[in-house]
């Protein structure tokens, strides 16, 4: 069956830190699409992120790109497979050198944290009780 799948992609100052972000937070990096000014950073079987260097990215787009540092544009979220794979992410995250970001939000059912990388993306991750979901 087919599964469809989602490829982010995002400008970034300097390739070389995303790929050593990413790495830390334990995703892998596909040299078969990584270049020089690309970073491919597997996140899933499915979902892929594009790390473009801004002149890379500027390849793709008329429009001008967004500092994330100062303007937000998309809030990506991943999803975990618990509360403490939550909190093991995004700690991770923020010892690779990301920020945390925003407010923690328990909702008992849901628990979410966030944190921006190097180059201000924002990643959010939620844990969502599978019966509230199923009923």
């Amino acid at each position: 069956m087919y599964q469809q799948m989602i490829f982010v992609n995002l400008p970034v100052s300097d390739v070389d830190t995303s790929k050593k972000f990413f790495t830390e937070l334990g995703y892998t990096i596909n040299p078969q699409f990584s270049t020089d000014d690309c970073a491919c950073v597997v996140i899933s079987d499915t979902i892929v992120a594009m790390m473009l260097g801004k002149e890379r990215y500027a390849d793709f787009t008329t429009k001008r790109i967004a500092d994330a540092t100062t303007t937000s544009e998309v809030l990506l979220c991943l999803s975990a497979e618990s509360r403490e794979k939550v909190d093991e992410l995004v700690d991770r995250a923020i010892a690779a050198g990301g920020s945390a970001t925003g407010q923690t939000q328990d909702q008992g059912f849901m628990y979410g944290r966030a944190f921006d990388d190097p180059d201000g993306h924002t990643w959010e991750v939620m844990w969502m009780d599978p019966a509230a979901v199923q009923g």
